[in-house]
């Protein structure tokens, strides 16, 4: 009796196929400059406004996409500061907008047309949605291949590592970082920036008696 093999559906390649695991590295400042660069030359106003809240607000991606008009901008004119509620722990998390975002986002903003309740940024597919984190995810891919890196290196947390890494460089306060981080707890602010010893000897070794 001859038997029959049920055919087998192709093999799915895994969503992570090709790219690295694990926490993605912050960018650094001239790559932030090429990015800023290349966008405002090729006049992606969007993107850049995009970019630039990014990095200023080191949110995550599932906080970012649901900004809206009013959370940004007051009045006449975008604000100098403003607080977001985050979903994943629903604590309030500050961050300021340096001159370049707000520049960004004068631009975008009338570009766009908006009222105070709509979404900051907008889903060109979907009437009344805002762009989802998989759109965000592989803008990202775009901003940081137009820097000359490779993609499957960086990803969306490496947004919102990038100014906190720079800061916690700067001054080694982490009390700082996980304030702006929104991080409930100072463990998470040092695993989530992969604060080392030698990190800490560093900073020592930098401070004179």
């Amino acid at each position: 009796m001859n038997k029959t093999t049920a055919p087998q559906s192709p093999t799915r390649a895994p969503w992570n196929c090709g790219r690295i695991i694990g926490p993605k590295p912050p960018l650094k400042p001239k790559h932030i400059w090429a990015i800023r660069t290349r966008l405002q030359h090729d006049g992606h106003v969007r993107d850049l406004a995009m970019f630039n809240v990014a990095i200023d607000s080191k949110l995550r991606g599932c906080d970012l996409v649901k900004l809206r008009v009013s959370d940004v901008h007051l009045g006449e004119g975008v604000r100098l500061r403003t607080t977001i509620v985050q979903r994943k722990t629903g604590r309030p998390v500050p961050f300021e907008m340096t001159e370049p975002t707000r520049d960004a986002l004068t631009a975008w903003l009338k570009k766009r047309g908006s009222r105070s309740t709509d979404w900051l940024f907008p889903s060109r597919s979907h009437a009344g949605d805002h762009i989802t984190t998989r759109q965000y995810g592989r803008l990202v891919d775009d901003w940081v291949t137009l820097a000359g890196l490779d993609p499957a290196n960086y990803g969306t947390h490496s947004l919102r590592r990038t100014k906190v890494a720079l800061v916690y460089k700067r001054t080694g306060n982490l009390r700082a970082c996980q304030l702006l981080l929104g991080h409930s707890k100072l463990e998470s602010t040092v695993r989530y920036l992969g604060v080392e010893v030698d990190d800490a000897l560093i900073l020592s070794e930098q401070t004179d008696l």
